[in-house]
Formats: structure tokens, C-alpha cells, sequence
């Protein structure tokens, strides 16, 4: 995939994962987060940050799934 391709993927996804950190963590106090039972043992600042990365990973696989079926088939192409 060239470079420009890439930013299509990536720029997308970072804005809406930067959106997505916003709202969830609006509403989620990541202080106050359990994980089968036990309370998660990461700094708050570990939580958003995974948090983001994780938002960005998903988004970007999204936008790379819609780039993908937004390119002309090989039938078109001839």
C-alpha cells in the first residue's frame, strides 16, 4: 500500500479513535474498572493510553476494510 493510501487508513482512524477516547472516557472512570472481578491494577493514564491505541488499531482496520472494497475490481480495471 503506498504512502498516501496509508495516511487515507491511518489519519481517518486517529481522529475517531481521539473522538472515541473522549466519549468513552466521559462516561467510564477508568479508576473505578474491574477485570474479572479484580480491580484493574494499571494508572489511569495506562488505561487511556491503552485505551487509544486500541481505539486507533480498530479504526484503522475499518478504514483499511473500506479502502479495500472501495477499489475497482479487476473486471473494471479492463
Amino acid at each position: 500500500m503506498g504512502a498516501r493510501r496509508w495516511m487515507w487508513v491511518v489519519w481517518p482512524a486517529f481522529l475517531l479513535a481521539a473522538v472515541l477516547e473522549m466519549v468513552v472516557f466521559a462516561f467510564v472512570d477508568p479508576g473505578n474498572l474491574h477485570w474479572h472481578g479484580q480491580p484493574v491494577a494499571w494508572s489511569r493514564e495506562a488505561v487511556y493510553t491503552v485505551s487509544f491505541f486500541v481505539f486507533w488499531a480498530i479504526t484503522a482496520v475499518s478504514s483499511a476494510l473500506s479502502l479495500v472494497l472501495a477499489a475497482p475490481s479487476v473486471q473494471e480495471q479492463v
